[in-house]
């Protein structure tokens, strides 16, 4: 009687574990190895998503696109500039905008990588703030009809709690060497002297986001300043401020690269950063389980640093 016990036990515990090991680990990973391995072999057009709010490292997960890592678009962007099936590079762009500094590295990125072969942005939701800065560096713009597009503007916030303090109590005090070094903290007020010199910084990074767009889409100056409001267009109205050269979607960019270089056909080779075993585990198992215990407290807490085009 006891084996048997013994044996039924087991029994509940080893058929409950094998499908859930089955359902969430090895169906995951199956597919995930088909996905990232088996696009890689063919396609003789890159396509590379910009999808999220731009940053320069990921901090997102293998199954979520909250973070466009501007590393890996970078490191995508020269593997298809240096491959020899890859004809033209395609970048699938739906980003509000995100940090000025990985912006301008995609940029970058994508200017060095044209200088060998034909690259087009795909604007589908939004192409805003940085996401637009990266869309400009192309060789031709795409854009939906109705996506939110331009919005060429630089923001830097925080939360500042010092009212909050006060009624409770609370005094801050800080030590620091430096007269600026406490600047922006979120327990004090910023007097004037201090906003003078954020928005100093701010309107310097705005003149560079201007500069970066008049030289990309061969516009004056002039005209960008007028634009640059922080105001966002749709797509037909960035078409005709030229912000954008076509209306359209994916197939749109398609029959430009079909005419522009030949071509009969068009198969994408869709550039993602390949995950590890224990980097797919990890997503898995924490991800999912760590947001369902967020609470909405969290949303005012985790702005990533740093300026932001917005």
């Amino acid at each position: 009687m006891a084996k048997e016990v013994k044996r039924s036990w087991w029994k509940w515990v080893l058929i409950p574990l094998s499908v859930f090991l089955f359902v969430f680990v090895v169906l995951p990973l199956t597919f995930s190895l088909i996905f990232f391995d088996g696009e890689q072999l063919t396609g003789n057009v890159a396509l590379i998503p910009i999808s999220g709010v731009i940053m320069t490292e990921e901090s997102g997960s293998y199954f979520s696109s909250e973070i466009a890592s501007s590393s890996e678009i970078v490191k995508s962007l020269h593997e298809a500039e240096e491959s020899s099936q890859i004809k033209a590079i395609v970048l699938e762009i739906n980003s509000p905008g995100g940090s000025a500094v990985a912006s301008d590295e995609i940029g970058s990125a994508v200017k060095k990588a044209k200088l060998k072969k034909p690259v087009v942005a795909v604007i589908r939701d939004a192409g805003a703030s940085g996401g637009y800065w990266v869309a400009s560096a192309a060789d031709y713009i795409v854009a939906n009809r109705m996506s939110i597009t331009g919005s060429i503007g630089v923001l830097s916030s925080y939360l500042e709690f010092s009212g909050l303090m006060e009624q409770y109590g609370v005094t801050y005090e800080k030590l620091t060497a430096g007269k600026y070094k406490d600047m922006g903290n979120p327990f004090e007020k910023l007097d004037v002297e201090k906003k003078e010199i954020i928005q100093k910084k701010l309107d310097k990074i705005h003149a560079f986001f201007i500069e970066e767009i008049a030289t990309n889409r061969k516009l004056s100056v002039e005209k960008v300043k007028e634009m640059a409001t922080g105001e966002f267009f749709l797509g037909v109205e960035a078409k005709e401020l030229g912000l954008v050269d076509e209306l359209g979607e994916i197939s749109t960019a398609e029959t430009y690269l079909k005419q522009r270089l030949g071509l009969t056909s068009i198969e994408y080779r869709r550039y993602q950063e390949e995950p590890s075993f224990l980097e797919l585990l990890s997503s898995i198992f924490s991800d999912n389980s760590f947001k369902i215990g967020q609470g909405i407290g969290s949303v005012f807490v985790q702005e990533e640093p740093g300026i932001l085009l917005k």
